[in-house]
């Protein structure tokens, strides 16, 4: 820690001139009874998330009842603890506008603004060390609680550099965090574009039906326009633009099952091996990932990764789906995890993704599951996924449009994971005082180059 900095009890960093450090005393006086369709938000341990801002589904209390509540209504700015549940978690209030009360389940703090900045502490907790102060009086016991949530909330110290240095550290962590939280909002556009796209022409046929009508169809030039047809013909489908077909997803990609890796083959480090729970919506998820030695994937090329694949759940989350980013060391897929192949990979995967990213490629993939333990379905299933096939250069059009929309989601998730590596590596260090700012943003500045 450096010499210039202090520490100090959270108890004495609470705001003395209002109720700033409290658990809420009010449980029952805040049960599912109280909850109403829409009001003041109740903040539990499930919104709190690994951002800064509240997240998941808010149930709501009236305008009296939080008025009655008293001591659970937040501030902005004001950090909330779950003491049972979600323990070793730590939000922070946001000034929105909003009126938030906080659950029985969770405590709060309100910082004196002349001794600690709450983001500041914020951050702090979400460090090593803060979240190993949080959890070291948690009983793992049944649900995970602890057995004085206040006198162990009190009694953390925490290291105080000055006010100054405190905003300008927090504000640097900040501003990585909102880096993050702009590729990632960035990328819901970007897919909800693609999707957009994918339904007015392969499912509401807009451009067709505005050439059946005389109109010039919105949105594209007249070359594209051109490639459309003026008219419908019956198909299996019902209607669908004349010289198109009805067919199933296998008309456009193969599929490819994981390779059945041994719980004897998992290792502490070497290659990611993606597993069912890995393949989250959108794009795979590789911290979780469980690895096998470089020896043990001699001879298996074929299950080897790339950039760019397309991958689906055969098991459990069936029919969940992703891309998989760039990672380093190579990665490989797991059995019941599929991969659906087309010929020139990104190129000319745009259908493809559009169409098993919609949201009724998943009620498919349930319907066609089976299993009473847990759903399973098979690869041929998930191919069969029928679909109306458009001519060849209406398809071509189509992923040529998509291509540079799906490796912008890429390139913008593989930077959100190298900023999230640097904060989740840089951050520890200046809480604790061990790493000056002018390195930390110098390690930034880098990373971004």
């Amino acid at each position: 820690m450096s010499s210039e900095w202090g520490s100090a009890l959270v108890d004495d960093m609470k705001a003395s001139s209002q109720a700033s450090i409290a658990i809420g005393p009010f449980g029952s006086r805040m049960k599912s009874d109280c909850y109403v369709a829409q009001g003041v938000k109740v903040v539990r341990g499930t919104n709190i998330s690994s951002g800064r801002t509240f997240s998941g589904d808010f149930v709501f209390v009236t305008s009296e009842k939080a008025q009655e509540l008293g001591g659970a209504n937040l501030r902005p700015n004001d950090l909330v603890f779950p003491h049972r549940g979600s323990i070793g978690e730590v939000g922070i209030v946001p000034d929105d506008g909003e009126q938030y009360v906080i659950s029985s389940s969770l405590m709060k703090l309100t910082c004196d603004p002349l001794k600690a900045f709450p983001l500041f502490i914020y951050y702090f907790f979400k460090s090593e060390n803060g979240r190993y102060e949080l959890l070291k009086n948690a009983s793992q016991v049944g649900t995970p609680g602890i057995g004085q949530p206040l006198a162990s909330l009190k009694s953390i110290r925490v290291p105080l550099p000055p006010l100054n240095e405190q905003r300008s550290i927090a504000a640097f962590l900040g501003t990585l965090d909102d880096r993050i939280i702009l590729l990632r909002e960035t990328n819901t556009t970007l897919e909800a574009i693609a999707q957009a796209l994918f339904k007015s022409w392969f499912v509401d046929f807009d451009p067709v039906r505005a050439k059946a009508e005389g109109r010039q169809p919105e949105g594209m030039d007249a070359t594209t326009a051109a490639l459309f047809p003026d008219s419908f013909e019956e198909s299996e489908l019902g209607l669908v633009p004349k010289g198109w077909k009805a067919g199933v997803l296998s008309d456009l990609a193969s599929f490819q099952n994981g390779y059945a890796f041994k719980s004897q083959d998992w290792v502490d480090t070497g290659h990611p091996v993606v597993k069912i729970g890995d393949v989250k919506p959108g794009l795979i998820n590789f911290s979780g990932c469980s690895r096998v030695a470089p020896t043990t994937v001699v001879g298996l090329e074929r299950f080897k990764l790339s950039r760019g694949d397309l991958l689906v759940g055969m098991t459990g989350y069936v029919g969940e789906t992703g891309l998989v980013p760039q990672i380093e060391p190579d990665a490989y897929i797991n059995q019941r995890v599929g991969r659906l192949v087309t010929r020139a990979g990104l190129s000319d995967i745009g259908m493809v993704y559009c169409a098993v990213r919609d949201s009724a490629y998943k009620v498919y993939a349930e319907s066609q599951s089976h299993g009473s333990a847990q759903a399973n379905v098979s690869g041929a299933a998930l191919l069969a996924y029928p679909l109306v096939i458009p001519r060849p250069d209406v398809l071509c059009s189509f992923n040529r449009i998509v291509e540079p929309l799906l490796e912008s989601i890429l390139a913008n998730h593989e930077q959100a994971q190298t900023l999230t590596q640097l904060r989740d590596t840089l951050l520890p260090r200046l809480i604790s005082g061990q790493l000056r700012l002018p390195d930390a943003e110098q390690s930034m500045s880098e990373a971004l180059t």
